[in-house]
């Protein structure tokens, strides 16, 4: 028995597949630009802010701004995909 309302639509697949190629795309151009720049740009985990205590025998390290852009990106990120 065939289901009614259960059509492919090749076209439609070829949308998704467009459109998952040029986000992959402008994230690897993002990536690229970043990687350019990156002497220049503070990298994770040394930016000011970030805590870090050495001592002799004993070293403490707590990347906080890090830490807190971090959850920023992926917050805006996951904001992005669920409003789609």
């Amino acid at each position: 028995m065939k289901k009614k309302g259960l059509k492919k639509n090749p076209a439609m697949d070829l949308r998704i597949f467009s459109k998952t190629t040029i986000i992959i795309g402008i994230g690897l151009i993002v990536f690229g630009i970043i990687l350019f720049y990156s002497d220049k740009i503070p990298f994770p985990g040394k930016l000011p802010g970030d805590v870090h205590i050495k001592k002799e025998n004993f070293t403490f390290y707590f990347p906080v701004t890090t830490c807190i852009l971090l959850s920023i990106v992926i917050s805006i990120v996951l904001w992005l995909i669920h409003k789609r």
